[in-house]
């Protein structure tokens, strides 16, 4: 019987490791580990120092979550953003998209995913405790809730409207509805329901 040639171990266990990261399947991660195998320059390396480097610089904010240098991230650092709007966001990777629009000058407050029962994802397992220290150290006068509309993220959303009831503090939800551009006929019922709910005067 003929032995079937491989790649050599350490190209093997190369590809291995390129396949353990989100959207690179068998073909991705062998093509990568090919190039970086015989690449002529030293861009593999550089690659490597960048992967290095950022793990070892780049944390968790202290206050929000977002991606930081230092102990607090440049959002929350900035004197000239509303200290009394906290924007609650599922992932710090929710809050860049917010960024982006220009439409929020306030801070924010990542809790770090939301709970899932299923998923045995807690309460205690997201930065819900952290949000409501927040709310006792800092002067803030309206939460925003982003999270995604869906059953987890409604439960997380009221969950934590339940915890701060007590609490001097308005707590609204950004509003759902028809996207820009977007015709009634391709929003789904629960869009077109939140859209209804969410109307405002004109």
């Amino acid at each position: 019987m003929l032995r079937r040639t491989e790649y050599p171990a350490a190209i093997r266990d190369l590809i291995a490791q390129l396949r353990q990261m989100p959207g690179v399947g068998p073909r991705s991660a062998e093509r990568i580990a090919l190039w970086m195998v015989r690449a002529r320059g030293d861009q593999p390396e550089q690659i490597a120092r960048a992967i290095t480097d950022t793990r070892q610089s780049i944390h968790a904010c202290n206050l929000c979550g977002f991606f930081a240098a230092d102990e607090i991230c440049e959002i929350c650092a900035d004197p000239s953003r509303s200290t009394d709007l906290l924007c609650v966001t599922e992932q710090p990777t929710d809050i860049l998209p917010l960024e982006k629009t220009g439409a929020f000058r306030g801070r924010y407050h990542a809790l770090g995913g939301k709970i899932s029962p299923l998923d045995h994802v807690a309460p205690e397992d997201l930065r819900i405790k952290e949000l409501v220290d927040r709310i006792d150290r800092e002067k803030i006068s309206e939460i925003i809730f982003a999270l995604a509309a869906d059953v987890e993220g409604e439960a997380t959303t009221n969950y934590i409207v339940d915890l701060l009831k007590s609490k001097p503090v308005a707590l609204t939800r950004i509003a759902r509805g028809i996207p820009a551009g977007g015709g009634l006929e391709s929003a789904d019922e629960l869009t077109l329901s939140a859209a209804l709910s969410g109307r405002t005067k004109l």
